[in-house]
């Protein structure tokens, strides 16, 4: 259990450096965002380029920041009785939502993401638009966000197991959103 544990940790690390790069994405969003805006009322110009990039950054975040949002324990559940139940009740539930849907459903999406990303980049793909980008870099958003996941869960796997077995300490605290 204490290999696996490092492994856990390794994935923690991995998703940490991903979300960091989520984050960044966010902020490089905005930013672009607001500049398109400024420069196409002001100067009247606008390029298919500045939009496309801020859908990549977009794509950026979410697909690379959903493993940091299962690592800190912030996913959305459905919550009919998740919130009634009790610590090791909760970690059963998790544990089962993790191997049976999470683990299964991140495996067909990297199943059926990565062929059309490795076509996208072998034929350079670019976008319809006039000076649009090249579609590739977007798209491996997806495999690489399905992985980051993947991997997410196999730690939460491997945490909740060992919370079960007394080696590992998890804050299993749930909070229930506000409604």
């Amino acid at each position: 259990m204490i290999a696996l544990l490092a492994y856990a940790r390794l994935i923690d690390v991995v998703t940490d450096k991903f979300g960091a790069i989520a984050k960044w994405a966010v902020i490089l969003s905005c930013f672009i965002s607001a500049t398109n805006a400024v420069v196409r009322y002001t100067a009247s110009y606008s390029s298919n380029a500045f939009l496309e990039i801020q859908w990549y950054l977009f794509a950026a975040c979410v697909m690379l920041g959903a493993a940091q949002v299962l690592r800190v324990n912030e996913h959305v559940r459905v919550d009919v009785f998740y919130g009634r139940l009790g610590g090791q009740r909760q970690v059963y539930v998790d544990l089962f939502g993790l191997i049976f849907f999470l683990v299964p459903v991140m495996t067909a999406m990297i199943y059926f993401s990565t062929p059309l990303f490795v076509k996208m980049f072998e034929t350079r793909e670019m976008s319809n638009n006039a000076g649009g980008l090249i579609r590739w870099p977007a798209m491996l958003m997806l495999p690489l966000g399905f992985t980051l996941v993947l991997l997410q869960g196999i730690g939460e796997i491997i945490k909740r197991i060992a919370w079960l077995q007394h080696k590992y300490d998890m804050d299993i605290h749930y909070e229930r959103p506000l409604q």
